[in-house]
Parts: C-alpha cells; structure tokens; sequence
C-alpha cells in the first residue's frame, strides 16, 4: 500500500552535506532524512584525505583562495571560493564541537587550546591546511555527525529509501513552480510513497558511478542532478569529471583510494622499471593538480602499453607509514602489499563530479523550495579542477548556509495540501531486466571509452548517438514496467550521461578536466558551459 509522509524538510541523501543541513536546523522542525541503501553508503564516509580550511596563524584566506583558483584553470567563481574559504574556519569549529576526532598535533597536549591539529598538505596547496582523522577522515565525521542525528528525535533516519522524482507544482499541471516533496520508492515493501515537504533538499551526492572505473560507491549515479534537470533546473560544467590519479589496481580491490595525502608526505609516483615521470609532466611533480596527475599517468600507460603505473612511499620510515595511512597499509595488505616496503599498483579512476545542479551561496536551485548541496550541486567552487579536500568543506559550508536560509524562509512556507500518490496501474512487473544490466554496462563502458580522460570530437559524437538511444529505451522500459532501485539508476545514469557529453561537445578548448585532442589550446575567455531544459 502506498504510504503519505510530512515533513518540513525532506533530505535526500545521508552524506556529510545532508547530514550537517538537517543537525544544524532548529529542533522543532520534522525532518527526514532518506538514503537508498544503508546510512554509510555515500562516498563520505569512504573520504580518505580531509578537509581544506585556513587553521594555521602562517596561512591566509588569500592564500587558500588563489590555490583554488589556480586549481580551478580560471573557471571559478571567485565569490564562492571566497565564500566557502572564509567560512572554512567556523565550519571545522562547528565539526569539532560536534566531537569529529580529528588527529592532533604530536607535539600538543589533549588540554590544549585553540586549532592544535596535525596538518597536513595535498597537491596544489602551497600551505598544510588539510586537517584529518588519520586516512579515514570521511568515516570519523560521518560517523559523528550520523550518532548526533540519531540522538535528535525530530530527526527520522530512513534507509533504502530510493526517490524516484521531486514533486513540482508544474507537474501537478499547477499555477507556479514550487517543489512540494518527492516520490520515493520504499525498497523494503516494493512500493512508491508520496513525502510532502516544505522543503526539499538534494545531498545525493555525484555521478561518478557513469564510468566504467571510479573510486566511488555504488550509489553515486547522479540521482539529484537528473531528478533536478527533470524539475526545470539548469545544470553547469558537467564536462568536468575528476580522474583521481591514484585508485589501487588489482583485480578484487574493486573501488579503493590510495589517498593523495601519500603524494603530500612524499610518495612518489614511478613507472614499472621504477623511473620516476612526474617531473617531465610539472615542476611541482607528484604535487601537481589532480587533473595533471591523471593526464600524466595516462599518457604513461598508453605510451608503454601497461595496466597501471606505481605509488612508493617504501623510503619514508615504516612507522611513520603505519601511523599516517593505517587504512592504506591494512587494505594493501590484504592483497598482499607491503607498502612499507613495496610500490603500489595505481591508475586513474572517476572520482569527483566537478559540475552539478546550478545554485546559489544559499544552495538554492531554479525551482523554489528545491536546494542542492554537496557534489550534486554546482556552486562555482571548483571551476575546471576541484583542490583536494575543497569537496568535504564545501559540504559543511553549504549544509550551513541552506539551513539557514530555510530558517529565514519558514514563515512564509506552509505545508503543501495532499498530494496524489504514486500511480502505477499501467504498469507490470519487469520479466527483463537483462536489458537494464546490459545497458548499465554499455552507458559505463562507452562514456569510459569516449567521454573519459582524454577526448575528441568524433568520440563524443559516438557518445551522444549512443546515449540517445539508451535514454529512448530506457524511457520506454520506465513507461511500462514498476520501478526498482537499478532502472531508476540507470535512468538517472543515463540522463546526466547525455547532459555531460552536451556539455563536453560545447567546450572548444581544453581546460582543466577536460582536454581535447581536436582543441588542445586555452581559450582567452573563461566561460561555464550552462545547459537549461527549458
């Protein structure tokens, strides 16, 4: 049986965007949280690294914003960098306060006052400003800020939860544009329920999950960016997909990082006779953006013909390693890698959307009552190349500013009236799904090929045909049989595919990210590559 629920807000997404949102709105207010699998799912709590912020009395909010513009290739939008920096500081406050065990400084005491942390530096900062929980950064806050959730009673945690589509005004063929709440299949009782809210916000996190190699997780299929475009919101900068450099490579390891924070206490990257390369790509070697990185290693590979080039730390000392990279070194070895005294095998894999659903400082979209936060939105941060580390701050900056902004709003927002449900009377069970799996793998395998590290013309035309075919039929699949978890993925897979070959095709020049073998040089002017579905 169809259920209704009503909330004030309606969170879609338990990452560490949706989940500061929600802790830092006031108490009285019903919130739901939804996530389509178990809590933990997200690429958060699998974030290595750490949080970029200006902690140190050496280092300047100046600073941090010319390395991000710098980063960005000339993209960003210099008021969000400022915004987010500037805010940085408060940000990480507020995450201490909640208890995030961040990793302190040896040379401090537990009693000590004030931002006494282990700081550490990653490619294209000039200063250390990343603070962390030793290589397990995402899994210390997530779990912090989830067992805080869970103590607010006003808060309802939901798990397999998959939303389906936002509910608009426009698609209730009503007078205005206002979103009003969402369809969410529930994946326990196998039906659609209608969630009513007076606010809807989207922390589904990025759309990685496109490409046949990523270092996300299963979930990270672009929900909120398709379901989004599908409302009447405009898209930007979906051409640029972050390749990290360092993913581990071996045959069981499926999806795991080796964290760039290796490269910034002195890993250095080599190819299979043990030769170092980085220095003939950039001056700042290993320490080079991610997208130098990536192209660099790539070149490598296809130059020599190999599967995966090789990350060496095995010089530093072997308790330093254990201490600093605890995960690494336990995960490696399970596969039978010593990294205190071996290289590891490495290539790039999909690992940041740089792109997303067009807001503003407040995270709001086109549609009103409808906000975007985190790697679903597109802020303006990240311009052509996301900074390590900027993506987790933008979180919590973002989080914070939303939840403010919808605290402003409360008094003149009621509850919507009731809502239709769910209608599936003309539709019937799949008897095959075999067409959904065949076509994931197809989507993720030709947008690897053709849509990847290094693009061109003719392979993204081959794209965007084949992308057009699989959004017809999967378009008439949706029509005619229930829904699932996989077909309402691979919708949205589909859908932000073809939004992110449109807006490849439109970029004549390689920048950052995006580099094309027909368009090689820089264009003297800096634009973002908006796409509108009006």
């Amino acid at each position: 049986m169809n259920q209704h629920f009503q909330h004030d807000v309606l969170v879609i997404g338990s990452g560490a965007a949706g989940l500061t949102l929600a802790l830092t709105l006031p108490s009285e207010l019903s919130i739901a949280v939804l996530s389509k699998g178990d809590l933990a799912n997200g690429s958060t709590y699998w974030a290595q690294g750490g949080v970029a912020a200006v902690l140190d009395d050496t280092d300047t909010v100046q600073s941090h914003v010319e390395d991000t513009l710098n980063a960005g290739a000339g993209l960003c939008r210099e008021d969000a960098v400022r915004f987010t920096v500037e805010h940085s500081r408060e940000a990480i406050q507020w995450l201490i306060d909640q208890g995030v065990p961040f990793t302190r400084d040896e040379n401090t005491s537990p009693d000590d006052a004030g931002f006494e942390f282990h700081l550490t530096r990653e490619g294209g900062h000039s200063h250390r400003r990343i603070i962390h929980a030793a290589d397990a950064t995402g899994a210390a806050i997530f779990n912090t800020l989830l067992a805080k959730a869970k103590q607010r009673p006003n808060i309802e945690l939901l798990e397999q939860r998959v939303a389906v589509d936002v509910i608009t005004e426009r698609r209730l063929g009503l007078d205005g544009d206002r979103c009003l709440g969402a369809y969410v299949l529930n994946r326990t009782s196998g039906q659609v329920d209608t969630y009513q809210a007076r606010f809807v916000v989207l922390a589904c996190g990025g759309a990685a999950k496109v490409y046949l190699y990523t270092s996300n997780p299963d979930g990270a299929c672009g929900d909120g960016i398709a379901m989004a475009w599908r409302a009447g919101c405009r898209v930007g900068n979906l051409e640029f997909n972050q390749f990290h450099p360092t993913c581990l490579y071996h045959p069981q390891a499926k999806s795991f990082l080796i964290t760039e924070a290796l490269r910034g206490e002195g890993a250095l990257l080599k190819l299979p006779n043990g030769e170092r390369f980085m220095p003939r790509f950039d001056p700042r070697a290993e320490l080079a953006p991610r997208d130098i990185v990536a192209r660099a290693i790539d070149h490598e590979m296809k130059r020599l013909g190999v599967d995966c080039v090789y990350l060496d730390i095995s010089h530093k000392p072997a308790d330093f390693i254990k201490s600093h990279f605890p995960t690494v070194y336990e995960r490696c070895l399970t596969f039978g890698i010593d990294i205190t005294r071996q290289p590891i095998p490495v290539v790039p894999a999909a690992h940041y959307t740089c792109g997303g659903v067009v807001v503003d400082q407040h995270g709001r979209t086109d549609v009103p009552g409808l906000y975007a936060i985190g790697e679903t939105s597109f802020t303006g941060l990240h311009g052509a190349n996301r900074m390590a580390s900027n993506s987790l701050l933008e979180c919590f900056v973002y989080g914070r500013s939303a939840a403010a902004d919808i605290v402003a709003q409360l008094p003149q927002v009621s509850m919507p009236g009731d809502l239709p449900g769910w209608d599936a009377s003309q539709v019937t069970d799949s008897d095959e799904d075999v067409i959904i799996a065949h076509n994931w793998d197809e989507l993720r395998r030709f947008m690897w090929d053709y849509v990847g590290i290094v693009r061109t013309d003719k392979r993204l035309l081959r794209a965007r045909h084949r992308a057009r075919l699989l959004l017809h039929e999967i378009d008439e699949f949706y029509s005619n049989y229930k829904v699932s978890r996989d077909l309402i993925e691979l919708r949205n897979l589909a859908q932000v595919a073809y939004l992110m070959i449109r807006s490849a095709q439109k970029r004549k020049e390689s920048r950052g990210l995006h580099y094309s073998l027909d368009y090689p040089e820089l264009l003297p002017e800096a634009t973002d590559t908006i796409l509108s579905p009006h």
